[in-house]
């Protein structure tokens, strides 16, 4: 039986082709996210929006700071929109609310179906905080936040900061942190007793980011403690955050309303909040100073 040779131009032919394609199909996903991602940093690089994200503290749901939220919108000129975000144990994340056209400044509650005390619960609510974060920063083309934590939700963010922030820090600046009430050593009433959480803060306390602005305020109920967190554990936060940080603040509030639950809606903190942490030109703020000298507490 006659064998017929195949012409070797054409096999090369073939070859040749056969690697075009090849080459194609990989470079093809490359270009598509190649274009995605710059187009992403060119939006964010143009945007305005710099939200102040919330955290709610254990047992406390999405709606913890609806009357503070009313409260700072009656004060304020330009109203500020609201997002509420709840993040499932299986993942999923749900909406309510909307972030406003042209708002540059919308609040956002991310909140935790795990909204349980205790250490390893506080790891989990950081984790599971990234993965709204994240969500977000598909979304929203924002630059900068502010972040805002009352009672264990200022240990969330404080984790957050030291294990997962540096995912983000070259392209997404964070220019406060306000903890409201937060107990950085848990009920523990002296730094001689450190917990396990307060020892995990200060192991990691170097990777918090250098230009932070941190306001820790504590409430008084009763001269030692806003009766649930002694002000002792409350200030247990300068051993993690001074001079890791670029200024670090500490306000103490008195008087009515400085009960822990109720320190959100307390119209001491609601200015606090406005002179700030708020975005302005209030010359409180170490954000809108320039060269100017900041309280005893700086980096």
């Amino acid at each position: 039986m006659l064998k017929i040779e195949e012409n070797p131009r054409k096999k090369s032919r073939q070859i040749l082709i056969s690697l075009i394609i090849v080459l194609i199909l990989i470079a093809l996903p490359t270009y598509i996210w190649m274009k995605h991602s710059n187009k992403y940093l060119a939006l964010q690089e143009k945007s305005r929006m710099s939200p102040v994200i919330m955290v709610p503290g254990s047992s406390a749901t999405k709606e913890r700071f609806n009357q503070l939220i009313r409260i700072l919108n009656k004060n304020t000129e330009k109203k500020h929109s609201v997002l509420k975000m709840e993040v499932y144990n299986n993942g999923k994340i749900t909406y309510n609310g909307t972030v406003t056209r042209n708002d540059n400044e919308p609040f956002i509650i991310i909140s935790f179906e795990n909204n349980k005390d205790g250490l390893s619960n506080i790891k989990k609510q950081a984790s599971m905080l990234n993965e709204a974060f994240s969500e977000l920063t598909n979304q929203y083309y924002f630059n900068n936040f502010k972040a805002f934590g009352h009672s264990n939700g200022g240990l969330i963010w404080t984790y957050w900061l030291e294990h997962y922030y540096s995912e983000y820090d070259d392209q997404i600046k964070i220019k406060s942190l306000m903890t409201l009430g937060t107990p950085y050593n848990f009920a523990e009433k002296s730094i001689n007793t450190p917990t396990q959480m307060f020892t995990e803060l200060i192991k990691y306390r170097d990777k918090l980011p250098k230009k932070l602005n941190v306001f820790s305020i504590a409430g008084t109920e009763n001269y030692d403690s806003d009766g649930l967190v002694p002000e002792e554990s409350v200030q247990a936060g300068k051993y993690i955050f001074q001079k890791r940080v670029a200024h670090y603040t500490t306000m103490t509030v008195t008087g009515d309303e400085a009960q822990h639950s109720s320190l959100p809606q307390n119209k001491q903190i609601v200015k606090i909040i406005e002179q700030y942490l708020l975005d302005g030109k209030n010359p409180n703020n170490p954000v809108n100073r320039r060269g100017a000298s900041q309280n005893n507490d700086d980096r």
